[in-house]
């Protein structure tokens, strides 16, 4: 985005937050997967996942049991974030 020095997980449009609570919740998931779970287009999971994978939120992996397809997974960077964007606080 012009005009600004990082994006963050607030600034992301809501499929890519909808992505991000699909891989929080289930795991490790193949686009097809997320697209099963979230119920968006394809296309939407692959913009969403660009955008989560631009502010290193979620990783690219290869899928061992069909290497045609790639598993997505939140990186430990995310673990920071809790579900409103905001930095997670220990008590």
């Amino acid at each position: 985005m012009a005009g600004t020095s990082k994006e963050s997980l607030d600034d992301l449009p809501p499929s890519a937050k909808l992505v991000f609570k699909v891989l929080e919740y289930n795991g490790p998931l193949t686009q097809k997967g997320i697209v099963e779970e979230s119920m968006l287009s394809a296309r939407t999971v692959r913009y969403a996942l660009e955008r989560l994978e631009g502010i290193g939120i979620v990783d690219e992996d290869v899928y061992f049991a069909d290497a045609r397809q790639n598993l997505y997974q939140l990186t430990p960077a995310a673990d920071t974030v809790s579900g409103d964007g905001e930095p997670c606080t220990a008590d």
